[in-house]
């Protein structure tokens, strides 16, 4: 450590992206000098959504870089000292607390926001990174609005995957589901209420060869691994639903993880294990993964850091 940089701050936010911009933006008005490190993805996921309808405040939509663009301003504005530079690990064994940026720089800390967000899972074919925003997704409740009366796309076969291919066939003419197995993950109740609805279909033992289309979404090729018959399905859109991974891995020394590795925050507050670290966002969160409830949670931290702070200061 001798030979790291050092710098001790007051707060410091790990992430961007909604919850750790509106954090930001909390712990500025309150005077905390939050400094925030964006990540090796300033913005988050958003930055690789194209059109946001579903976020109060803006009537005609908005593209997702563009909100965080937005977000960042609006932190920076009110104070906080927005910087380059990504989390590679942590010491919270003993207060100050230690956070390491780009392995060369050591940052103290009061109190910690982490706000590092979640990475959905792919699947690792080309096509579905390349059409990526444009007909290819891994969140339905985002984009499902945007192919209302057309034929669609999911994989998966857990409790996720069915509730939006659930959500999908409210809007969508079809939802072809693939299932890699000859049965789902799903549970019971959730795999009934599938294969109940009619306009689902669902393809059993079949894996995504190929996301088909030159600029935008046109079929999947699916193979069966039964038959190895080979079929392409056209569709304007492809799900992705096969699960999410909480960017978490530095932390799991040190705070509670659940099976799933996100962060265990304590019910109605985003307080973790160690006093004076505080998780917001995706990281902690695998019900609604959505931007609204992620800047929600970001207000969540910043409080209880505001609160922690100030508690701390007068004992």
């Amino acid at each position: 450590m001798e030979n790291k940089q050092q710098e001790h701050v007051h707060l410091l936010i790990v992430g961007s992206g909604p919850a750790g911009y509106t954090a930001a933006i909390y712990a500025a008005r309150a005077n905390l000098k939050p400094v925030l490190y964006q990540g090796i993805q300033p913005g988050g996921q958003l930055t690789i959504t194209t059109e946001v309808e579903n976020y109060p405040g803006y009537p005609e939509g908005i593209q997702g870089p563009e909100m965080m663009v937005d977000f960042e301003k609006q932190a920076t504005r009110m104070g906080a000292d927005i910087r380059y530079g990504m989390a590679t690990s942590v010491d919270f064994s003993q207060q100050p607390y230690k956070v390491i940026i780009d392995e060369e720089k050591e940052i103290t800390a009061d109190a910690i926001i982490i706000a590092t967000g979640a990475s959905a899972k792919w699947l690792g074919i080309p096509s579905e990174q390349r059409l990526n925003g444009s007909g290819v997704s891994a969140c339905a409740v985002c984009d499902g609005f945007f192919f209302r009366g057309k034929e669609v796309a999911i994989v998966g076969a857990g409790d996720t995957a069915a509730e939006e291919a659930l959500y999908l066939s409210k809007m969508c003419s079809t939802v072809h589901m693939l299932v890699r197995r000859h049965e789902m993950r799903a549970s019971k109740v959730m795999q009934d209420r599938v294969l109940k609805t009619s306009n689902i279909i669902v393809y059993w033992n079949s894996e995504t060869e190929e996301v088909l289309g030159d600029k935008k979404v046109e079929a999947v090729r699916i193979r069966n691994n039964k038959t190895q018959e080979i079929k392409d399905v056209p569709v304007s859109a492809f799900f992705v639903a096969i699960g999410h991974q909480p960017n978490s891995g530095i932390f799991k020394d040190y705070l509670e993880l659940d099976e799933q590795d996100y962060i265990v925050t304590v019910p109605g507050s985003t307080r973790t294990s160690i006093e004076g670290v505080f998780a917001c966002g995706d990281v902690q969160d695998k019900i609604y993964r959505q931007a609204v409830t992620a800047a929600g949670s970001g207000c969540m931290a910043a409080l209880d850091a505001e609160r922690y702070l100030s508690a701390k200061e007068h004992q």
